[in-house]
């Protein structure tokens, strides 16, 4: 039971008697006359158990677009409802005009569509669907909550897509297709040509140059088929907000443009999600169409506030292959986890693979330490440069153990880990 406003205009009314006649037997007869009329008009509403309710949730999106879902109600009862209908959704749906009213006839489906904009990716739950249901007068309402299951998916932006294009055109230079490669490490051979004026001699193929008659030269191309294996941390740190999102969601987008840039070049990307345990693993992927089999697994994934063992997430890398590939983490640049967690399994590593750790740079710090026009500021400014300093020695130290290191903002992160892997390409060290 739920009174409306009209029962309260009418309660309003009734108090002037009581003032005219302030006696309790007025009173009494006023109080009994609203509850007569209050039942009355609760017993007249139709019933609520005759409606049944099925949401259709829209397409999944990415984060930043909207959606839609698509509530259908119908009546099996042989009156006509008059509802009041609440379609509530988790706040971060970002559900619009969710509050309407509606006349349900018999056999008659009633459709209402409310558009939602999510302010965070994951799956994101409907909550439950409140019902008000009145007579013709509308003094006392039934109501109900009714649990009708329904989900959206909403995707990581992937902003960093844009980088992708002028990634894989670069990659293809590298190849021989602009540029001409020559034998060394991390090359494979291509194809033969004519030799041309400024060829490096050493490329000639004597065999082929006697068939042919003409001298030929071997090109080459950096390998294919090389293993990148990406970790994505999702302990606690990763969850602190850097910018406007948190630390996870630009790991995922470095994470999403690096696998992208790996398959398109040919190389096999696996990619564990990973702080207590390995949440998940995805891979090995091939082509451009694997990032939103990605994408799909990583969304409902949300950081922990754990500890990483990273004694379990080493065994989990050196259990993806045994040949040398690149291995990835884009962790937080923490110097006493680093120091205590990560250092200690690094030799492990190193032996087998190449590694490397991309983290994300706050820029508020930039600005805090700029700042010094105060004592306050003086003092933030401080603890800022040396949250700085601690990132530079730590990035120094991590060179000098032969560990790659990519220390930038939730912007500029993804295009240059990009960089760092294109040019581990180029050089041959992959």
């Amino acid at each position: 039971m739920a009174l409306t406003w009209r029962f309260l205009v009418l309660t309003a009314i009734a108090a002037v008697p009581i003032a005219l006649r302030p006696e309790g037997t007025t009173f009494l007869v006023l109080l009994g006359v609203l509850a007569i009329i209050g039942l009355l008009d609760w017993l007249a509403a139709p019933g609520i158990r005759a409606l049944g309710f099925q949401r259709t949730p829209g397409p999944r999106i990415r984060l930043g677009e909207d959606t839609h879902a698509v509530l259908t109600v119908t009546n099996s009862g042989r009156r006509a409802r008059r509802l009041l209908v609440r379609d509530a959704w988790a706040p971060t749906a970002g559900a619009q005009d969710n509050r309407f009213r509606a006349t349900v006839r018999p056999g008659s489906p009633y459709e209402r569509t409310t558009v939602l904009r999510p302010t965070r990716r994951g799956m994101l739950r409907a909550d439950r669907i409140t019902v008000r249901s009145t007579s013709w007068v509308g003094l006392v309402a039934r109501q109900r909550s009714v649990e009708v299951p329904a989900a959206i998916t909403v995707l990581p932006p992937f902003h960093s897509r844009r980088h992708l294009p002028s990634k894989l055109r670069r990659l293809r230079e590298l190849e021989g297709r602009t540029a001409v490669m020559l034998k060394g490490a991390g090359t494979e051979f291509d194809s033969l040509r004519e030799y041309v004026r400024g060829d490096d001699v050493r490329s000639i193929d004597w065999r082929a140059t006697a068939r042919a008659q003409e001298v030929m030269v071997r090109t080459y191309r950096p390998e294919r088929d090389r293993r990148v294996i990406i970790v994505l941390d999702s302990s606690r740190l990763s969850a602190r907000y850097v910018g406007t999102g948190t630390a996870f969601d630009a790991a995922i987008e470095s994470g999403l443009l690096l696998a992208g840039l790996a398959a398109g070049a040919g190389d096999r990307v696996d990619v564990l999600v990973a702080d207590a345990r390995v949440r998940a693993r995805v891979g090995p992927l091939g082509r451009m169409a694997s990032l939103d089999h990605l994408m799909h697994r990583i969304t409902p994934i949300t950081p922990e506030l754990l500890e990483a063992d990273w004694g379990t997430i080493v065994s989990a890398v050196m259990g993806v292959t045994s040949h040398r590939a690149l291995v990835v983490f884009v962790t937080a640049l923490d110097p006493a986890t680093i120091a205590e967690d990560l250092l200690p399994a690094l030799p492990v590593l190193t032996r087998r693979h190449m590694v490397a750790i991309a983290s994300v740079a706050d820029p508020a710090l930039q600005d805090m330490a700029s700042a010094r026009f105060t004592t306050e500021q003086v003092y933030t400014a401080a603890a800022a440069e040396r949250e700085l300093l601690e990132s530079r020695s730590l990035i120094h130290a991590l060179s000098g153990l032969g560990v790659h290191s990519v220390h930038e903002s939730p912007d500029d992160l993804p295009p240059a880990l990009a960089d760092l892997y294109i040019m581990l390409k180029s050089s041959g060290r992959l």
